[in-house]
């Protein structure tokens, strides 16, 4: 694939849509439909295919936006793949800057969602020009008809000028590969993607280039592999680049360094290869300037004229993350120390950037996006073999005019009728106010609230508890109000670890009586650490290491096998969700517990 020479011949999208309504299985079959693989290449075969990370492909979400381009006829199509949750809304509004238009991609049934809202909010900010395409029509709930009111309504909502109000809709179903200019009267008919392509070629405007200008280029977001190091991507701006083109880095901090570009290169498919160059409208990536940070200006070394940095919306939530101070630290771990946390934090902030770290004492507050965003991040170092510590998520508030302010979010939620009490009784004990309700086609009621973020934390588990596992929940921050009074605790006492050892299934038995244990027997554990969920409101502290007084008296009950419930195990955001102020998380690669910061029972007792 010749890289295009002429800019009119470039097309620059970005795909954007709420979590889990079809961006990355579209994009699957158009690089599919376009030939960019060989009949015979394993990419034909399998779905997902730009989700590469490991927790992409286990948690079905994308995390990190990609790019990548598809040939069709003489156009050179750039597709940016973006997240659909709004804890990864720093990486779609750094990818936006990319694209002059994008595909939003709406779920026929669910209609727009929170981050639809928000997605397309940001783009139409940007003056990207949209092409809607209404997916899954072949759902059995499918109502294409409310599904293009409500985006006319959205529309008119956030629509910047009047020429936005104008869009093109199609129809599909991108599972099967398949599309149309107005729903078929047979979704088994036979179709293809032809109609998305000519409709990126006819409708999205080529890029707005100076050809004849001197070098320049945004980086927008950085690759690294072993062979070349760090690649930086970007879209051009304006002029050309070619490999041994001496350059200027515009760093934040006003100062330019001088360096050299030693490859070219474009993406196709999930690979990318070399160019002899780029030209004003081409994305390209660019090997040799290694101190090349997100956000920052490449251009010609005779000019060096910096672009405006990238603006990403300030985090909502901050978690302390330390070294382990716990008695079995070092022990399940590779990297432990301050000094190897701090580096690793250093590395993730050249990409993420949504990320906000400051140091607090021998460890760190880190502020991201959400629960979510932050989980990845600590999900990815724990698999990397770091140990470390964290603990509960707090808000992140800001003062203006004297007053402390807090996030607030609009939280939509979806539950069968019969669950609608238990939804509305834990969200009233969290003082969020009810804006809608209303019920939809199959028995399912649709609530919204708006809530402090603070007020949202915990809430998720609950309520999946509640509903047995039916309720759909998203939430978008939606702005600031003055911080209220503070919530009371929902949460039940835990039972604590007396002494250190190893659990006994008798001691367990007697935990039982008194709550939901987390951990089973002959587990290592440690004085302090939490060990289960109390049935009382108040903490307890329970020797789980105690092994039954053998005697000689033998009588037809005493030498009964033990019977326990399996443990509570919990998953790591379950984890973060449970924690209170005086509590804290031990992240290993093996294991994850809970414990009290203070582990010392008498200095805990005086604490309170």
């Amino acid at each position: 694939m010749n890289p295009a020479q002429d800019p009119a011949k470039i097309r620059n999208i970005a795909i954007i849509a709420h979590v889990d309504h079809g961006k990355t299985t579209l994009v699957d079959g158009l690089m599919k439909q376009s030939q960019t693989f060989r009949d015979n290449q394993a990419e034909m075969s399998q779905s997902l295919i730009m989700d590469s990370g490991d927790q992409e492909k286990e948690r079905g979400i994308t995390i990190t936006a990609k790019v990548t381009a598809v040939q069709h006829g003489d156009y050179r199509v750039n597709i940016i793949d973006t997240p659909g949750h709004a804890d990864f809304s720093g990486e779609v509004e750094r990818t936006l800057n990319l694209a002059d238009g994008c595909l939003l991609i709406v779920d026929a049934q669910e209609g727009p969602m929170p981050q639809t809202k928000f997605v397309l909010g940001k783009a139409l900010a940007a003056e990207l020009k949209p092409i809607v395409i209404i997916n899954k029509i072949d759902k059995p709930g499918s109502r294409i008809k409310e599904v293009e009111d409500e985006l006319a309504d959205l529309f008119l909502e956030l629509a910047v000028h009047e020429d936005q109000l104008h869009y093109p809709v199609y129809y599909a179903i991108g599972r099967a590969g398949k599309a149309w200019t107005t729903p078929p009267a047979d979704s088994e008919s036979d179709a293809d993607l032809e109609v998305i392509f000519d409709a990126i070629v006819k409708e999205i405007p080529a890029p707005k280039v100076e050809l004849d200008k001197p070098f320049q280029m945004l980086v927008t977001a950085l690759g690294h592999d072993t062979f070349k190091g760090k690649y930086a991507i970007g879209r051009i701006t304006r002029g050309g680049v070619k490999p041994g083109d001496q350059v200027a880095l515009c760093k934040k901090d006003g100062t330019i360094t001088k360096a050299k570009v030693d490859n070219v290169f474009m993406s196709r498919g999930v690979s990318k290869f070399e160019v002899p160059g780029g030209i004003a409208g081409d994305i390209v990536q660019l090997t040799g300037i290694s101190d090349a940070q997100i956000g920052e200006t490449i251009a010609d070394v005779n000019e060096p004229e910096a672009l405006p940095t990238i603006e990403v919306e300030a985090p909502t939530l901050r978690i302390y993350l330390g070294p382990n101070t716990s008695p079995f630290k070092g022990q399940e771990g590779e990297f432990n120390t301050s000094r190897q946390i701090s580096e690793r934090l250093k590395k993730e902030l050249e990409t993420n950037v949504g990320l906000q770290v400051e140091e607090d004492g021998i460890g760190f507050t880190v502020a991201g996006k959400g629960e979510l965003h932050l989980g990845v991040l600590i999900e990815t170092m724990r698999r990397e073999g770091y140990e470390f510590e964290v603990g509960r998520p707090q808000v992140v508030t800001r003062e203006e005019d004297g007053k402390t302010m807090e996030p607030i979010e609009e939280v939509l939620i979806e539950v069968p009728a019969e669950h609608v009490g238990a939804v509305q009784m834990e969200l009233g004990q969290r003082r969020a106010t009810l804006k809608e309700q209303f019920a939809s086609p199959k028995g399912v009621t649709k609530l919204v609230y708006e809530m402090p973020t603070r007020a949202l934390l915990g809430m998720r588990n609950i309520l999946l508890t509640n509903t047995k596992g039916t309720i759909v929940m998203n939430s978008l921050t939606i702005g600031y109000e003055e911080q209220g009074s503070a919530l009371q605790q929902l949460r039940p006492g835990v039972l604590i670890s007396f002494m250190t050892g190893t659990s006994t299934p008798y001691s367990l038995q007697n935990a039982e009586a008194r709550g939901t244990t987390f951990i089973g027997p002959a587990e290592k554990v440690y004085a302090g650490q939490i060990i289960g969920l109390n049935t009382r409101s108040e903490d307890m502290e329970i020797n789980i290491c105690r092994p039954k007084q053998l005697t000689n008296m033998r009588t037809s009950s005493s030498d009964g096998v033990v019977q326990l419930t399996p443990p509570t195990i919990f998953s790591l955001e379950q984890c973060l969700d449970f924690l209170e102020n005086d509590e804290l998380l031990e992240v290993t690669p093996k294991n994850l517990r809970l414990r009290k910061k203070e582990l010392d029972p008498n200095k805990r007792k005086r604490a309170k």
